[in-house]
């Protein structure tokens, strides 16, 4: 996933899909995984949250000088991409 010259790197599916049942089985319910690149440590990292807007703290890749940027986000139940 996000493989091409728009992204810093590539994600395996694999992890993608343990991030989204992570988000599932949580006890907090969460509504959305966000796929954040890391500038820093040059890795993505997942981050849950319940409320779609939630989304505006987040800068998106390319669009920020903050290390932490987001890539993506999807809805956890539905897998559909929302930003």
């Amino acid at each position: 996933m996000f493989e091409g010259p728009s992204y810093p790197n590539a994600l395996d599916e694999s992890v993608f899909e343990e991030w989204l049942a992570k988000g599932r089985m949580s006890k907090t319910p969460f509504a959305y995984l966000l796929v954040i690149w890391d500038e820093l440590d040059r890795t993505y990292i997942p981050v849950y949250i319940e409320e779609r807007s939630e989304l505006k703290n987040f800068a998106r890749y390319g669009q920020a000088p903050d290390h932490q940027l987001l890539v993506a986000a999807y809805d956890l139940y539905s897998e559909t991409r929302v930003v």
